[in-house]
């Protein structure tokens, strides 16, 4: 009897143990690190169709064609949309020409990087969060949080100097859903033209053959670097000042090998 007593409270022991490592290996994996949320993000917006199209937008003043194909992409800006009065092509290479009217037409060096860090960056923001696993960003998570009554995984995103381009020491903090893995909100400082911090949050979502489009209101914030993690409490506190919106006019996808 006083056996079959001790067996008993070693079961229970047992069970309770194995409980409470299922508890703490299931409370491990409820969040998945910032490779995973990441590459579950560019899935939702479309980056299996994006990695392989022809995708053309408005921006502005300015028309705009990206085409990705087997790991080969090119961006091109022109000022009308045929692109026969002026086209600006940024190659895979990181190289910049300029034709106007078919002609190559030379430009001064020191304006080639301002252009295609132009370039660059309104096709980057056109299709993120594609783009984050390129293989100078280095990707970590900071934590949960709530806006508008929604979760959010927050993951920082920072890049290496060798790849980073000119613009590397810039952070960037990406606000994503913890049930669609939909990015609506998005902050970053820059160094460039005495430099500052912005917020973004994503309005007007559609769906166009497969890729997830947004357009962003952008914000400042009073003061010139604050944490970007604090951001978000601003911004549902009224703390933010709306400076304009970024908007995508009539965003086409071509998938290849058609486009």
């Amino acid at each position: 009897m006083h056996t079959r007593n001790h067996t008993s409270i070693y079961k229970i022991f047992g069970l309770i143990s194995l409980f409470t490592l299922s508890l703490f290996t299931a409370c491990k994996e409820a969040t998945p690190d910032a490779q995973t949320i990441v590459d579950r993000a560019i899935a939702r917006s479309g980056g299996a169709v994006i990695s392989n199209a022809s995708i053309a937008f408005k921006f502005r003043d300015y028309h705009y064609r990206a085409k990705r194909e087997n790991g080969v992409r090119t961006f091109e800006r022109c000022t009308d949309a045929a692109c026969e009065l002026q086209k600006d092509v940024l190659a895979n290479d990181g190289s910049f020409v300029r034709f106007r009217e078919s002609a190559l037409t030379p430009v001064p060096d020191t304006m080639k990087t301002k252009y295609a860090n132009s370039i660059n960056s309104v096709h980057y923001f056109s299709v993120l969060p594609y783009g984050l696993n390129d293989a100078a960003v280095n990707k970590t998570f900071v934590d949960m949080a709530e806006v508008k009554g929604k979760s959010y995984y927050r993951v920082k995103v920072t890049f290496a100097q060798d790849g980073g381009g000119t613009d590397f020491e810039d952070e960037y903090l990406y606000w994503i859903d913890v049930d669609t893995y939909d990015v609506d909100y998005l902050a970053y400082n820059y160094q460039v033209d005495e430099g500052g911090t912005r917020f973004r949050e994503a309005y007007n979502e559609r769906i166009i053959n497969g890729v997830r489009f947004v357009d962003y209101k952008n914000y400042k914030p009073k003061t010139q670097y604050p944490p970007l993690t604090d951001l978000d409490s601003q911004f549902e506190g009224g703390q933010l000042t709306l400076l304009s919106k970024i908007e995508l006019e009539n965003p086409k996808v071509t998938t290849c090998p058609q486009c």
